[in-house]
């Protein structure tokens, strides 16, 4: 496919940039470094898991500017068209003074050997802008994405928790931060200038395309299958930076309003195709707080603000942490092709690894998630080596519908046990209509031995992976047979 310079703009720093760009897959933090000397924002692992390179990504919502994290090392520059960034250069106040955020970490000595700390100095700016004061909780969680724990980290965190206690800033505080010239200056340049009126004839002679409505995103994607659907791109942008793959025509969603939406109506709620797993997740704790610890622990914060949940879902990875969740919950797609839309449940969406049931041309639109009445149980466990920013190696998902002791139905379903994220048949047979028991419990175990023949690989052996799943099964009905607290050691109080 022929090269095309199309021209973008945003906001860098305050100040409005144009570029000219002919590589569709050149990062943020190559342009920031390369092409604007922009050295604060580091580079560590370029595939957005160290939080070296964190800047702030700024965009209009309800006619304010909301301020996020993420990772640049994997976010395209042209994704950014209409959009303001903010990186570590910028926040140092016009008299010089230093932002609280940064004079927290100095007066508490936090700044660990240096390489890292613009990375902190960003994630605790995000969350600087967006609350108005801050506790432990807050700070640990917004720093999940920060790997970095080569000295102290405790100073790291009572700065956060302290960076409020300073005077407001002249500039970058709650106020000014969303101040209206800055939005102004969003305002003026939402749309991309080089994008065709007619665009369907042009898309041969582009390499990125970020259409406005869902209509020319269908009809593209139809006419042209062999394009790339690009949503959060936490997944595309290591293709790029770590296999180092050519990529085809890059088709955007993230302009398209009509996919950002959030709907609940009395039965369900849906969430479009562009809604960023931070919001996704936002509405889905709201109906189910029994899943807002699995929200904290996926990725992190810059990656939870890039990354939407039906990309997660198109990308149908066996160990992502939301399938097995939405699976059990008997979560739908709804799927278009052109003008044409199907719906189809998400355990039939899954063929085989990396395999699934969209036809060519075919695309999600938006994933509808049941609202359960109040008589049912459900829990969901994550197990992997690290609590925070870490892969599955087992994930968990159950949801029971019950009449008193009774249990009406049951929905499990594992990732990390097959080639995808799966139920288990088996079990939830001789689980339903049985009475909620030690006793059925105790006999279901034994079910998943034949319902899942896991692998071994680097994170566990197969027999750890199967010993791993009955006892996760047992945890759930022992902590809602007494009603106990969560059994997670990591938020449970140390004794004194």
């Amino acid at each position: 496919m022929p090269e095309t310079t199309q021209k973008i703009h945003f906001i860098l720093n305050d100040q409005p940039v144009e570029v000219a760009c002919q590589d569709s897959t050149m990062t943020l933090l190559e342009f920031l470094r390369e092409e604007k000397n922009l050295k604060g924002t580091k580079e560590g692992c370029a595939e957005g898991d160290c939080g070296a390179c964190t800047v702030l990504l700024g965009d209009l919502n309800q006619e304010k500017i909301q301020y996020r994290a993420i990772n640049s090392c994997i976010r395209f520059l042209p994704s950014l068209h209409g959009k303001s960034i903010i990186t570590v250069e910028a926040i140092l106040q016009k008299d010089k003074t230093l932002h609280p955020v940064q004079q927290a970490l100095m007066d508490e000595k936090a700044s660990q050997c240096g390489f890292c700390t613009p990375g902190f100095v960003m994630s605790l700016l995000a969350l600087y802008l967006n609350k108005s004061k801050t506790n432990k909780d807050e700070v640990t969680q917004t720093l999940a994405g920060n790997l970095c724990r080569c000295t102290g980290y405790r100073p790291i965190v009572e700065a956060g928790c302290r960076m409020h206690d300073y005077p407001n800033p002249s500039d970058w505080s709650q106020q000014s931060a969303q101040s209206v010239k800055r939005i102004t200056q969003l305002q003026s340049i939402q749309s991309i200038p080089s994008t065709p009126s007619n665009p369907l004839p042009a898309l041969s002679a582009l390499t990125y395309w970020a259409p406005d409505n869902i209509e020319h995103l269908s009809q593209a994607y139809l006419e042209n299958p062999q394009a790339l659907l690009l949503a959060g791109g936490t997944d595309i942008g290591l293709w790029v930076t770590k296999q180092m793959r050519p990529l085809p025509l890059l088709i955007d969603l993230g302009n398209i309003a009509a996919l950002k939406l959030v709907e609940t109506d009395p039965g369900h709620l849906t969430i479009g195709a562009a809604v960023k797993l931070t919001d996704a997740f936002e509405s889905l704790t709201q109906h189910y707080p029994q899943l807002q610890s699995i929200a904290d622990r996926f990725a992190s914060p810059p990656i939870r603000n890039a990354a939407t949940l039906c990309g997660n879902l198109a990308n149908g990875s066996p160990i992502g942490d939301c399938l097995p969740v939405l699976i059990a919950l008997n979560a739908q797609l709804t799927l278009q092709r052109g003008a044409l839309t199907r719906k189809l449940a998400l355990d039939a969406f899954y063929l085989g690894y990396q395999s699934n049931a969209l036809q060519s041309g075919e695309w999600i639109r938006s994933v509808e998630i049941p609202l359960l009445p109040g008589s049912y149980r459900m829990a969901s466990y994550k197990i992997a080596k690290r609590h925070d920013q870490d892969i599955s190696t087992v994930f968990a998902a159950y949801v029971f519908e019950m009449k008193a002791d009774h249990i009406i139905q049951a929905r499990v379903a594992y990732g990390g046990m097959a080639a995808t994220a799966k139920r288990a048949p088996l079990t939830e047979l001789a689980l339903k209509g049985k009475t909620w028991c030690h006793d059925t419990f105790n006999q279901a175990v034994d079910c998943i031995e034949k319902d899942f023949t896991p692998l071994s690989d680097q994170r566990a052996s197969d027999q750890y992976r199967r010993q791993v799943a009955k006892n996760l099964l047992i945890r759930f009905f022992l902590e809602h047979e007494s009603q106990a607290q969560s059994m997670d050691i990591h938020h449970q109080t140390q004794p004194a």
